[in-house]
């Protein structure tokens, strides 16, 4: 008999089906056994009665939790049955692997009468044994939203003709033109992980594509311990050309944004909110927007707080935290995205347009108090950012890139942005938790 999901088995009232999984709970009693198996896609109730099934009641000892399990029988509709209004009368059940005891602890247990609450595990003894950890609900759900908010936002860029590109993570030069990037040995010679697609996004401007994105793994050498950076993540990155200013950049990125959480919220806000106590929100385009002086302004008039005026060039982590209640206060409770605009040029990218006035011509957004997308218009002029170049100190590091530019090239612009970061403030989880496998300054296993 082929196995069916469990999703499946639960509307096959009176049919036999064979569905495989992991033991979730046991409870063996003297006449009566009940198993809650656990798949991909749902749950499922085993009722076993001893005396009818002497062999299988046999083989309940020797089960222990998690333990990989296949049950054949019939499912049966019951009214006592809390869990999805049925259950599984088992012919013969296969043990496929037993688990030893677990040594971690996946959730808190309260006490009992007869037992003591167990804590649930620090993060760092769950991600040593990440894949024990991966089998909860919260978990699993974790990633199957993820999934569906990258598809989402792949789906609107191929209905807005852009085209998917894999560019190469080994490259020559840091691709940000900063320090934060992780040298590795190149037959003898020196090669850097990249930092961003950032110079194979603008080739393909170069080369007439005009609309490009990509998905793939990003490497930032910071040494930073908060709980929402990691030294490896993946970037979700687009291009576009012929755009009139980076005013079509974040038109593109808020709509974007708007699609996929509302495909989110119809298929798993429920859940989501249910397991992680969180409501989605689809956003009203357009987000609002905010100068950076115009942030310090409203922070010291709205919230009484106070900076120096030599941070007033950036976002500081404090500022940048506060927008969260200040975009509620200023543009209502529904919303949470704020971009910010009008950054000092020390603080941007050398590649970054610059008006008549040197400041660079694009934006951050703000996700409930969290910078989630650096985004620009790009200098496309050969000779302007080769100055530029120059003025970072930078020239001879990005060559190879500036001879993207000599043999024509369009107005292009575009942003990157963290899935890793999204689905954390989606979800309200910190990073560590929310990445399948978390990469950081002391995490390199499992």
């Amino acid at each position: 008999m082929k196995r069916i999901t469990i999703e499946q088995a639960i509307k096959k009232d009176g049919k036999k089906v064979k569905v495989s999984g992991f033991l979730e709970n046991i409870r063996d009693g003297k006449s009566m056994a009940f198993l809650v198996l656990k798949d991909i896609t749902g749950k499922i109730q085993v009722t076993i009665e001893k005396e009818k099934l002497p062999k299988v009641s046999e083989q309940i000892a020797s089960l222990t939790p998690d333990s990989v399990v296949s049950v054949f029988g019939k499912v049966v509709k019951s009214d006592f049955v809390k869990l999805n209004g049925v259950e599984l009368i088992p012919s013969y059940i296969v043990v496929e692997s037993i688990a030893d005891a677990l040594p971690i602890n996946r959730k808190e247990i309260p006490a009992t009468k007869n037992k003591q609450a167990l804590e649930k595990s620090s993060i760092d003894q769950r991600l040593d044994y990440r894949w024990i950890d991966l089998r909860t609900d919260e978990n699993q759900l974790m990633f199957k939203v993820q999934t569906l908010l990258t598809n989402s936002m792949r789906e609107f860029l191929v209905k807005e003709n852009f085209i998917e590109i894999h560019s190469p993570k080994l490259i020559a030069a840091a691709s940000e033109g900063g320090a934060d990037v992780f040298s590795v040995d190149y037959f003898g010679g020196n090669a850097y992980l990249a930092q961003s697609p950032q110079f194979y996004k603008q080739m393909a401007m170069a080369s007439g594509f005009e609309r490009v994105f990509e998905v793939g793994p990003v490497f930032r050498a910071e040494k930073s311990y908060t709980n929402r950076h990691a030294t490896e993540f993946t970037g979700f990155d687009i291009e576009m050309s012929y755009i009139e200013s980076y005013h079509d950049v974040m038109d593109i990125q808020q709509k974007q944004l708007a699609h996929a959480l509302k495909k989110v919220k119809e298929k798993y806000g429920d859940e989501i909110e249910k397991l992680f106590g969180v409501e989605v929100k689809v956003p009203l385009v357009p987000f609002p927007t905010m100068t950076v002086k115009e942030i310090y302004g409203a922070l010291e008039k709205e919230m009484n707080m106070v900076f120096p005026e030599e941070e007033k060039t950036d976002l500081c982590a404090d500022a940048e935290r506060a927008t969260a209640e200040l975009v509620k206060k200023l543009f209502g409770e529904e919303n949470e995205f704020l971009f910010v605009t009008d950054f000092d040029k020390e603080k941007r990218a050398f590649y970054h347009m610059r008006d008549e006035h040197g400041t660079p011509l694009g934006y951050d957004l703000l996700w409930k108090g969290c910078e989630i997308t650096t985004g620009a218009q790009r200098e496309h002029r050969y000779e302007v950012l080769k100055n530029q170049a120059i003025e970072k100190g930078i020239e001879k590091d990005v060559d190879f890139y500036l001879e993207f530019f000599k043999y024509g090239c369009p107005p292009h612009g575009g942003y990157g942005t963290g899935i890793d970061r999204l689905t954390m403030l989606l979800l309200g989880v910190p990073i560590k938790e929310v990445m399948y496998l978390f990469r950081g300054v002391n995490r390199l296993t499992p």
